[in-house]
């Protein structure tokens, strides 16, 4: 069955659910984005650690030993309980206005939620504004030349494929420095068999001929600028987060530590 959108170019959280944790596909997306994030980031011991879009599935290797982990979902896609059977630390928010102080996070993971945005500048802004000193994001977006951006039967065909050049001049127009760029996902967007076990060959070939573009997603880290030529007003209060999961515990102040799986 076809992902379905929602508004304009918003995915469901079911649909982004049923691909990454119920499909042979959305499982071999999950660990090759994964694998490049762990390998950028092998650790976030102390830190606060934020997702935004449905970043979750990347976010699961910091749960261990960073002080907090939030799992940010816009309210236009829906939000789910993560992780499953343990605490809660997901919530429901808009997409503009992020229910985060200022400076509070020390990395920041953006899957689904630039592309699939109606208004990726304020995206970028929050992004910014919640980044503290010497923080660092990664913004993974579909490659425009990608075959993954291509088939809209997986969440990457939805919203807007950026080229390497787009997304880095988007960043840089939003007071972010690019450090590293990298790309993932170089097997095709396909269930065959053949296709599934041939993928981790095939990441790590090309990440070492293909280069970004050939890969299905690009992912960018960035850092942001000290002085930055462009900006909004920061707010002088704190977005709640949307109340759909009221009952559920919401990621407090001091780390939980999950229960061993």
């Amino acid at each position: 069955m076809p992902i379905r959108g929602r508004a304009a170019m918003h995915l469901d959280v079911c649909d982004l659910r049923d691909f990454y944790y119920r499909t042979n596909l959305g499982r071999v997306a999950q660990r090759a984005i994964r694998a490049q994030v762990c390998d950028l980031w092998p650790e976030a011991k102390g830190q606060t650690v934020a997702g935004f879009g449905f970043a979750v599935p990347l976010l699961r290797p910091f749960l261990a030993e960073s002080r907090r982990v939030i799992g940010m979902m816009p309210g236009q896609q829906g939000v789910m309980p993560w992780p499953a059977g343990q605490d809660n630390v997901s919530v429901l928010c808009e997409e503009t206005a992020w229910p985060v102080e200022d400076g509070l996070v020390d990395k920041l993971v953006m899957l689904h939620g630039l592309e699939t945005s109606e208004n990726p500048a304020a995206v970028l802004e929050e992004a910014a504004r919640v980044l503290g000193p010497g923080g660092r994001a990664l913004f993974i977006v579909p490659n425009r030349s990608g075959l993954w951006a291509r088939r809209d039967r997986t969440p990457f065909g939805f919203g807007r494929p950026y080229s390497p050049g787009q997304l880095e001049a988007q960043l840089a127009h939003h007071g972010f420095e690019v450090q590293a760029s990298r790309a993932a996902l170089f097997s095709p967007p396909s269930d065959r068999r053949f296709w599934l076990r041939a993928a981790k060959m095939l990441e790590g070939t090309g990440r070492r001929m293909a280069g970004a573009y050939a890969g299905g997603v690009l992912i960018t880290e960035a850092t942001k600028r000290l002085y930055r030529p462009t900006g909004r007003t920061v707010q002088e209060a704190r977005p709640r987060p949307l109340r759909v999961l009221d009952g559920l515990p919401a990621p407090g102040r001091d780390p939980v530590l999950p229960r061993k799986i």
